[in-house]
């Protein structure tokens, strides 16, 4: 089996959490998906823009809510605007209500996970965030 051509994207500025995040995620969907990492929203546009190019195709995008540059509201936002179909999760230990409920209605948010997250709510957010692409709802 060769490398996915599916990926799951996790955004954060502090690489412990990334890693963490990269780590759950893989160890339990395995090589069912490809896992990448950016540590702003300007490196998670790269990462896109080259996983696009080569036919990958992003399922879903977690991204932290506060980074400097540009917040993670703003960012999934965006992502929605260009990749409707990626299924956009808020991670996040401070985000307000006002950018919770701007994602909900701007980027068809799928769910919040608010910091610091177990394990199992990360992985049951992104089961039923694949599930809902498998439905193709």
């Amino acid at each position: 089996m060769g490398v996915s051509n599916k990926a799951i994207l996790c955004v954060d500025d502090e690489r412990t959490v990334l890693l963490s995040l990269r780590d759950q995620i893989a160890k339990h969907f395995g090589d069912r998906y490809r896992y990448e990492i950016a540590e702003s929203a300007d490196e998670a546009w790269e990462v896109i823009e080259e996983l696009d190019h080569h036919g990958v195709q992003i399922l879903i995008i977690v991204s932290d809510w506060l980074m400097p540059g540009i917040r993670g509201d703003e960012f999934l936002i965006q992502i929605h605007q260009r990749f409707p179909h990626i299924v956009t999760v808020l991670l996040t230990g401070h985000a307000d209500e006002t950018a919770i409920e701007r994602v909900r209605q701007s980027a068809n948010l799928h769910a919040y996970i608010a910091k610091p997250w177990s394990e199992k709510t990360l992985i049951d957010v992104i089961r039923s965030g694949l599930q809902t692409l498998d439905d193709g709802s």
